[in-house]
């Protein structure tokens, strides 16, 4: 049996020597990319393996390609490897000045998510670019966010949901009037009750939303539990083994 000496980095703990690689890219629209990247140790000729987009809140911007990984990137991974689930992970970091989408924090929604939106469109090229360069299993194409990210994977949903196999979006929310543009998406969505930073109601709202449209999301409410519902609910096996399981037909 290979033994696997395990370290913490930036509170990711991470198999020796499989930290996510820092990388940077540019996009097509000029949009420098700062992420973390993850692969399977091993690559088997012939077969694909699911990617994970995962998309971090607003206290993780920054330009250190270093604080995306405080929550989330290793529960994810670990869940995936106790799963034997390999798989390709990116962690793009937002800019210091930016947010992955714009949000009125009136109405706690996503104020401009029928709108183009540059940095979004910079990480899903990304995507395209590691698709093509890497064995993907593009039916298996999972959007994941935290808060902000919770937010942006909301935005997601509504610009590409074609493309999306399952979307995880916790403690973050969307627009309800686009709903029934990703209705058949998998999707479930994650919100502590008392959370002081973004009201439960933003999960509610858009879960409401999608099935009136006709869609069947799933959604979790911790009562008790504040912002940091991704620890409860990237720690949950059934979450990370619920995502693995969707394919797109």
């Amino acid at each position: 049996m290979r033994e696997i000496l395990l370290v913490s980095v930036m509170g990711v703990c991470v198999a020796c020597g499989a930290q996510p690689e820092a990388r940077e890219w540019t996009a097509p629209n000029g949009t420098v990319v700062k992420y973390r990247w993850s692969a399977p140790d091993t690559l088997e000729a012939g077969k694909t393996y699911p990617l994970v987009l995962f998309l971090h809140g607003a206290g993780e911007r920054g330009n250190d390609n270093a604080a995306q990984l405080k929550h989330g990137v290793s529960a994810i991974l670990d869940g995936a490897n106790k799963l034997k689930q390999p798989c390709f992970l990116i962690a793009p970091q937002c800019p210091p000045d930016r947010w992955w989408a714009p949000i009125s924090h009136e109405t706690m929604r996503l104020s401009e998510a029928d709108k183009p939106n540059g940095l979004l469109d910079a990480v899903l090229a990304l995507v395209d670019d590691t698709t093509k360069k890497q064995p993907v299993d593009a039916k298996r194409f999972y959007v994941t966010g935290i808060s902000m990210g919770g937010y942006g994977t909301w935005y997601l949903l509504g610009s590409v949901p074609g493309r999306i196999a399952a979307a995880v979006p916790i403690c973050g929310g969307g627009d309800p009037a686009l709903a029934g543009k990703f209705k058949d998406v998998p999707i479930h969505a994650f919100h502590g009750e008392a959370d002081p930073v973004v009201p439960v109601r933003a999960t509610r709202e858009m879960i409401s939303a999608v099935e009136k449209a006709g869609g069947k999301p799933a959604a979790t409410y911790y009562p008790g539990v504040q912002h940091d519902s991704w620890t409860k609910a990237y720690s949950d096996p059934e979450t990370i083994r619920w995502m693995f399981e969707q394919h797109q037909r």
